[in-house]
């Protein structure tokens, strides 16, 4: 069986579809539509030369897929990242294989030094990315609640919340996100990670995260703190039964009083009450403080994936100076 690789095709909804079924059956912990695809590419700064692969068989369907690009906000040049999915009824026909190829010549031709790959943390996916020069690094945990039989924590009632304690849908703050962006600017900073990213684009964080069409902002909840924002639960979803945790976070000054749990509580709650059956979210292995809290909303593991990494350039060896003739 042959199998070509093309770049997905902006403004072609069945392109998108078809991407999302082979991400839907080999990546089920996470929350993907046709809609955020398309946004996915549409929305990518330019540095960043942001593409996304598709693995076609020679009867025109799309049994893979790859997203690859340069991490441009990284303070240390070079890095570059690549994660590819092939649909598991088509596996073993070379679509990873040729994906990977595909993705490692972009990076390349863009004077890429490191890249990194997320792999699923099973015998076949880790052999593959050993085999084409990939060694492990760091691990992150899938996790899901059922949102339908979980026994959720009592939302907060009026009067309830501690004093100068305020929450509120991330919808509150559409005619000025600023204040969510900073939030989420530190946050993210603090995380755990292979790749530092400098987070000070304003602009770019509206156009990619607060546009996203998979941001639910009525259910994405802030907690803030006599006025000022102090924490909050970023929400996506699949506009059916899909609910994910895009983001949990509080700002350093007002870590260790619960804001987390608040608003995360909330935010779940609101989920469930539209409709939402299933909540996803992922952790870095090393994150215990917020492993601990899902652990504590009922969230189980369900999938683990790792984190690969290759030089793509070697350094030049140098070359031995030439004796003088004495």
């Amino acid at each position: 069986m042959t199998v070509s690789i093309r770049d997905l095709r902006p403004g072609d909804p069945s392109d998108a579809e078809s991407v999302v079924r082979v991400l839907r059956a080999a990546l089920p912990f996470t929350i993907t539509t046709a809609e955020g695809v398309a946004f996915e590419l549409s929305s990518a700064h330019p540095a960043k030369h942001h593409r996304i692969l598709v693995a076609e068989g020679p009867d025109g369907l799309v049994i893979g897929t790859a997203q690859v690009g340069i991490a441009y906000d990284s303070p240390e040049p070079g890095q570059s990242y690549v994660n590819g999915y092939v649909h598991p009824a088509h596996r073993g026909l070379g679509a990873g294989r040729l994906l990977l190829r595909a993705a490692e010549e972009h990076l390349a031709a863009l004077g890429t030094v490191d890249v990194y790959a997320w792999v699923l943390d099973e015998p076949a996916h880790r052999a593959f990315a050993e085999r084409h020069g990939y060694r492990a690094s760091r691990s992150a945990h899938f996790l899901r609640l059922d949102l339908t039989t979980a026994e959720l924590p009592e939302p907060p009632r009026d009067g309830d919340l501690p004093a100068g304690v305020e929450l509120r849908p991330g919808s509150a703050f559409a005619a000025d996100p600023r204040p969510l962006f900073e939030a989420d600017a530190e946050t993210t900073s603090d995380e755990p990670g292979d790749v530092a990213a400098g987070f000070d684009d304003y602009e770019q964080w509206l156009a990619q995260t607060w546009h996203s069409p998979s941001l639910d902002k009525e259910l994405t909840t802030v907690a803030l703190v006599d006025g000022v924002v102090a924490s909050f639960a970023a929400a996506q979803t699949d506009g059916a039964t899909r609910y994910g945790s895009a983001m949990t976070g509080t700002l350093r000054a007002f870590r260790g009083r619960g804001l987390a749990k608040l608003a995360k509580t909330v935010s779940l709650h609101r989920a469930r009450a539209a409709g939402y059956t299933e909540a996803f979210t992922g952790n870095d292995a090393g994150n215990g403080p917020m492993l601990a809290i899902n652990e504590w909303f009922g969230y189980e593991i369900c999938a683990t994936e790792t984190r690969f990494t290759k030089k793509l350039t070697a350094p030049k060896p140098k070359q031995p100076k030439e004796r003088e003739n004495l």
